[in-house]
């Protein structure tokens, strides 16, 4: 039995889903990343942050090299760093509304300008 495509988008999302893992694919945007860079950066327990790549390697969105002693993870395509552009100006033009009420709710609950007294 085939799955839905939403349900596979739906799973996709689900994934993405922990911020330890955006983090890492925000970090990823620039290039390979060896791991000691991405645990300086996100300051988690080693064991927390391989369990969160390994999750994103799983999915094929990240891949890794070794070198040595030095492992490092890049995003497997560019289509991450554009779907996280995406959500980033998705999200300002969201907060930017709700900006805009707040600035309206904070001018609607502001005392009214008292006034001067006469001479």
């Amino acid at each position: 039995m085939q799955v839905p495509l939403y349900q596979v988008k739906a799973d996709f999302f689900r994934m993405l889903g922990h911020p330890v893992r955006i983090r890492v694919l925000e970090l990823l945007q620039n290039g390979p990343v060896p791991v000691r860079d991405l645990l300086a950066d996100i300051e988690i327990e080693p064991s927390s942050l391989s369990q969160q790549l390994a999750v994103l390697r799983r999915s094929g969105i990240v891949v890794s090299t070794r070198e040595g002693s030095t492992v490092r993870y890049e995003l497997a395509g560019g289509d991450v760093a554009d779907l996280l552009r995406a959500a980033r100006r998705i999200l300002t033009e969201l907060l930017t509304g709700q900006n805009q009420i707040l600035v309206e709710l904070q001018q609607a609950d502001a005392p009214p300008h008292p006034l001067p007294t006469p001479r």
